[in-house]
């Protein structure tokens, strides 16, 4: 083991690769690069790519957590629900591919996973059934995540070509014919707005199957 190179260090310097150059940049390799190291140094703590990104979204998940606990309930389990996207995004927004990175990654720290007992325990003691609480809190990561991607694409796409969506040139192209097809552009514009809409209409959609 070489001496001060430590999991945390690790982490920070793959999300620097992350931010610089993107999830395809990220390996084993380039981490220990940027730390100053030969690759087999890292091994000790982190096997491989895989073990690196579970590591990586450990931290993320952290910093949710850290997040949610400013937040005071209103004792409205969807509002609890609305607050967790909020923070999942914003996290998933502070870096680079957050979304399709952190996504599907394992949580190896145990305290992150037990972070969640105390808001299941709250929904449950409200009367909503464990296997709907289960489903919600899926839909809703399953939301963020997708949205975010497609966020993020797109934001980045258009770094190197600004013109890429905008809406007006897409009424340009459509002509005068598809009003509507030409509306939807421009209704794309505002992701925070089209964030906390879309949201709303999913939190309704589980609010009416648990009967909230």
């Amino acid at each position: 083991m070489v001496r001060g190179i430590s999991r945390e260090g690790i982490v920070a310097a793959a999300l620097e690769v992350l931010d610089a150059e993107g999830i395809d940049a990220v390996t084993v390799r380039s981490v220990a690069a940027r730390l100053g190291v030969k690759a087999p140094a890292l091994y000790y703590h982190v096997r491989g790519k895989q073990e690196l990104l579970d590591e990586m979204g450990t931290e993320i998940q952290r910093r949710v957590v850290a997040k949610l606990r400013g937040h005071a309930s209103t004792g409205n389990w969807l509002d609890d629900l609305v607050a967790y996207a909020g923070a999942l995004r914003a996290e998933y927004l502070e870096h680079r591919d957050g979304a399709r990175t952190f996504s599907g990654t394992l949580i190896t720290d145990p305290d992150v996973l037990k972070a969640q007992e105390p808001w299941l325990r709250r929904w449950v003691a409200a009367g909503v059934p464990p296997a709907t609480v289960f489903d919600a809190t899926e839909m809703v990561t399953a939301f963020v995540v997708g949205f975010v991607i497609e966020e993020q694409e797109r934001r980045q796409s258009s770094t190197a070509d600004p013109s890429r969506y905008s809406p007006h040139e897409r009424d340009r192209r459509l002509g005068p014919e598809t009003p509507l097809v030409a509306a939807s552009g421009h209704a794309r514009r505002d992701d925070q707005a089209r964030f906390e809409r879309q949201l709303g209409t999913v939190i309704a959609g589980i609010g009416l199957q648990a009967g909230s």
